[in-house]
């Protein structure tokens, strides 16, 4: 049981550092600090947000336009956190 509760931990340990390379390359490409043209920076780009947007859209979709500011990463990432909790002490308890 350990195996699972550790391995589930460790993919939304995962999903969250992907989620947060996601947002750091979309501020940096809307920043003009890196160039999303360049290879590298397309394949990243096009891989994270493969595993983020098909979560991240219909979010976007339920909130109100905030002018701009997209708040969306920030209730995936409380959302993944509280199921991550509400699982795991459903594991650790033996339920």
């Amino acid at each position: 049981m350990n195996a699972v509760i550790l391995l589930i931990d460790q993919i939304v340990d995962l999903f969250i550092w992907t989620l947060i390379a996601y947002l750091i390359i979309g501020w940096l490409v809307a920043f003009r600090i890196i160039n999303p043209w360049q290879p590298a920076v397309r394949i990243a780009t096009n891989f994270l947000a493969r595993i983020h947007e098909p979560i991240l859209t219909p979010i976007r979709r339920l909130l109100p336009d905030l002018g701009g500011i997209d708040i969306s990463p920030i209730i995936v990432f409380l959302a993944v956190q509280f199921l991550r909790n509400l699982l795991l002490g459903f594991l650790a308890t033996g339920y």
